[in-house]
């Protein structure tokens, strides 16, 4: 960017740190007046906390993050968007906030609807070659791209303008996304039919059913894919398989039903596991320490507030991202 370039982009920047902390005053994540818009505030450096991405555009006015998915790892800041383009369950660590700079965001829920809706009025919005990454990825924020975002936060100071405006600004930002680097996995999502979308129901399919025993080769059926091509595709998008997915949503669940106060044994059964040893198991792979301990050293560091934010739930509207 030309100096000129920079100026704006660091004054637009600032501009939405201030109206983002004049709505988060303390740590917590906030819904806003715009249904879709959510803000975030964190004060102090987090350790991983497992959560469920939804599709979505993330941008950080202040601070920085770090997502990983199975066993990659994104790192994005202030001069970065992230998206989600697929339900996906991560780890989210904030790594720069204080209590003078806190680490400050937003999100904004995306409708896979709007994207199709948006794709079949404007030819120049076309899908292109089948993506092969992620479901998740970073790049660097655009200018054009900002400037929509800062203008959908400036309505919150204009409540009447919000029923008209936000869905022409919303829209726009959805226009952007499609023509930057990533549109071309929200493309193919919107596409009937295609793998993207097979996969994404794939999901919605696990994410109901969980708790159930998963016959991949059923869910390959029910997809219209062979079990290679499932296996495949789902791995790409995903980066784990089908049964390492359930598994996490299996073990978050657990983890968020015994931080409510109810006993390992039977928030293990309430999620899929025959067997309390197995449950015990996996979830000292995935968190570190078995049930019991892992759930008392949560509640001794006071993070049962954040991680109820962030945790996968059935009827959550949408985690922090």
């Amino acid at each position: 960017m030309a100096n000129a370039s920079n100026f704006d982009f660091e004054q637009q920047r600032k501009e939405l740190v201030a109206l983002i902390a004049q709505s988060a005053k303390t740590p917590g994540s906030y819904e806003t007046a715009i249904k879709s818009l959510i803000f975030h505030r964190r004060e102090v450096q987090t350790e991983p906390i497992l959560c469920f991405y939804q599709p979505s555009l993330a941008f950080i006015a202040q601070g920085a993050k770090q997502v990983t998915l199975g066993n990659e790892t994104y790192i994005y800041d202030q001069a970065n968007y992230l998206l989600s383009s697929v339900d996906l369950p991560v780890a989210s660590r904030v790594t720069l906030a204080s209590p003078e700079k806190p680490y400050l965001s937003l999100s904004l829920r995306i409708d896979l609807r709007h994207v199709g809706e948006l794709m079949a009025e404007n030819i120049g919005v076309h899908s292109e070659s089948i993506p092969n990454d992620r479901g998740i990825s970073v790049s660097r924020i655009s200018e054009s791209l900002l400037d929509a975002i800062l203008r959908l936060v400036r309505l919150l100071q204009t409540p009447r303008d919000i029923p008209i405006l936000a869905p022409l600004i919303e829209r726009e930002i959805l226009y952007r996304l499609l023509m930057g680097e990533q549109g071309n996995r929200l493309r193919h999502l919107a596409i009937t039919g295609s793998q993207s979308q097979q996969i994404a129901s794939v999901i919605g399919w696990l994410r109901t059913n969980y708790a159930r025993t998963l016959r991949v080769e059923v869910l390959a059926q029910e997809a219209g894919m062979s079990v290679s091509s499932l296996h495949h595709h789902f791995k790409a998008i995903t980066a784990m398989s089908p049964l390492q997915f359930q598994k996490q949503l299996r073990l978050q669940e657990a983890r968020r039903l015994m931080l409510t106060g109810m006993d390992a044994a039977l928030a293990g059964h309430r999620v899929g596991y025959e067997s309390p040893s197995h449950f015990s198991r996996d979830y000292s792979r995935l968190y570190g320490a078995p049930p019991v301990r892992d759930v008392a050293q949560l509640q001794r560091q006071n993070h049962v507030d954040e991680f109820a934010l962030t945790t996968y739930e059935l009827n959550s509207t949408m985690a922090e991202i």
